[in-house]
């Protein structure tokens, strides 16, 4: 059934009735860009943390203390150039990078669902609201026809 002439509506619809998110429904299956089940679920939210001042800052923090401990000679786990730590940058960069252009795809596609779903709601609305127009002018030709005849019906009866 085609959308725009799905949305015909019934005059004794009232606003509460309309789904006004009928055009987006078709695409409720891109809501989550890994996928709909608990394993696709987790590295989404893995992606959009590594965007986040929490994220950014708790790794900061970690780096500190990490540097902080190295530094001071309370541990010698890994010295001065770090060569630990480096690796578990490249480490997190690895995994992160691919979350990440993934879930920017993704993100990509479902703008682009959405964007069409609003295009088709316009559409419908433009052609919602000719129809009322249209009404509108033949309601108002048949009341100027009405009142012709009850000008001319008064005229007869004087």
């Amino acid at each position: 059934m085609d959308p725009l002439t799905s949305d015909q509506s019934k005059p004794h619809e009232t606003p509460e009735d309309v789904d006004h998110l009928r055009f987006h429904r078709a695409h409720e299956h891109m809501h989550h860009p890994f996928g709909n089940d608990a394993f696709a679920r987790r590295p989404e939210a893995f992606a959009r943390f590594f965007g986040t001042p929490l994220f950014l800052g708790s790794q900061s923090l970690v780096v500190l203390i990490w540097m902080g401990i190295s530094l001071s000679g309370l541990s010698a786990f890994d010295p001065y150039p770090f060569i630990l730590l480096n690796l578990a940058f490249s480490l997190q960069a690895a995994y992160a990078a691919p979350l990440i252009l993934l879930a920017q795809t993704r993100q990509a596609d479902r703008d682009k669902a959405t964007s069409e779903a609003d295009a088709r709601h316009r559409e419908a609305i433009a052609m919602a609201n000719q129809r009322r127009q249209r009404d509108a002018e033949i309601h108002s030709q048949q009341l100027l026809q009405l009142l012709e005849q009850n000008t001319h019906l008064t005229e007869v009866t004087k």
